[in-house]
């Protein structure tokens, strides 16, 4: 066995140790259930981890990660994490979070065949056609990869409210909101994109409202 791969279990015993000098019920509690406030959507890249960025703590983030944090509704694995997350953790905000200098984003920017990876980045490359005119406006390579980014963020949390769970339950509970950030490598800063959840959510309404008014109504009457 590598040492590069013994050490992990080797950190992982001292993190234990830390933890439970701490709180000797630290593991006792956490074992119990998880009550997260958030669900995190993230970039699967090394460099960008959920709770580090956000200085939190196990139980407190409710996490999934793809490449270039993608929603895409045919995708079982993200949308399962989002029903999962609304409709039994109750979380109050879905956060999609990207990050500058995101492979995956220069890669969908890239005309080359990436085999299997085609498909997955093809949502990204729709992302620029969506925007082709601002992007293509842009002159300097590495502020329109930024730009790009940032769209594709704006893009699936468009795609989040799209979702009915999503929308049944924001009815209901004025809950979850959801959040589009950028994580910045070069400063280490969560930058905040100011999605206007509100808006958006009223603007694609009437073509991809997936509740029945009168059912969901007559739910928060009860």
């Amino acid at each position: 066995m590598s040492q590069s791969y013994e050490v992990i279990f080797e950190n992982n015993r001292k993190w234990v140790e830390s933890k439970v000098s701490e709180d000797p019920n630290f593991f006792h509690e956490l074992a119990k259930t998880q009550h997260p406030d958030y669900l995190y959507i993230g970039c699967s890249d090394s460099r960008a981890t959920a709770e580090e960025l956000m200085g939190a703590k196990p139980g407190e983030v409710f996490v999934h990660r793809n490449i270039a944090n993608v929603v895409n509704t045919l995708d079982m694995s993200s949308t399962a994490v989002i029903q999962y997350a609304v409709e039994h953790l109750k979380v109050k905000h879905i956060v999609v979070c990207g990050h500058y200098n995101c492979g995956g984003v220069k890669a969908a920017m890239t005309p080359q065949d990436l085999g299997l990876l085609n498909p997955w980045l093809r949502n990204i490359r729709d992302v620029y056609r969506l925007h082709q005119a601002e992007l293509d406006s842009i002159e300097d390579e590495d502020k329109r990869y930024d730009r790009l980014v940032e769209l594709n963020v704006q893009e699936q949390c468009i795609n989040v409210i799209k979702m009915a769970c999503v929308q049944e339950r924001y009815i209901l509970e004025e809950q979850p909101i959801v959040h589009g950030w950028v994580f910045d490598l070069r400063t280490g800063k969560i930058i905040d994109l100011e999605i206007d959840f509100e808006k958006i959510l009223k603007d694609i309404q009437k073509i991809y409202n997936l509740t029945s008014s009168d059912w969901v109504m007559s739910r928060k009457t009860k």
